[in-house]
């Protein structure tokens, strides 16, 4: 099965390009990565704190199969309401360090939109073990999740 988000890591680069079109319109799309109690649906993760806004934080804790929990974080440097979220992201108690994401939302139609998601890693080795551990398939299952959470 062909995966909708579409990612371009090139090689030798320490970043991502990460796309995907959506059957939702704008402000839906953007909703789902500001409102807590739809990041939590489709994300599967608890929201601990989510402060949209320049300079506001977030932090989001998951749980897995073991019951060993996982915290990440970030903070948040440019909110423009339907158009873009310029944030840090950051595994806690992990050795991959800070990195840097650039998520813009575009309107196609009424009724479609796109994301486009530029991370910057500190480098390509960073980059390339966050692929290793499944990052494509994780993100295509989540906006899958994303599409048909919202699209009720």
């Amino acid at each position: 099965m062909e995966q909708k988000t579409k990612i371009n890591a090139e090689d030798g680069k320490q970043e991502l390009m990460i796309t995907r079109e959506f059957d939702l319109p704008l402000e839906l799309l953007f909703r789902a990565y500001v409102e807590p109690e739809i990041v939590e649906q489709w994300m599967g993760t608890k929201v601990l704190k989510l402060d949209n806004k320049k300079h506001g934080g977030w932090q989001f804790e998951t749980t897995d199969a073991k019951g060993n929990k996982y915290g990440f974080n970030g903070v948040i440097h440019e909110f423009i309401s339907n158009q873009k979220i310029t944030r840090t992201f950051e595994m806690e108690n992990m050795s991959f360090g800070v990195q840097l994401e650039f998520l813009e939302f575009e309107k196609l139609t009424d009724n479609s939109s796109k994301l486009t998601m530029h991370i910057v890693y500190r480098s390509a080795a960073h980059r390339d073990q966050m692929l290793k551990m499944g990052m494509t398939q994780g993100i295509n299952m989540a906006h899958n999740r994303l599409q048909s959470i919202v699209y009720k």
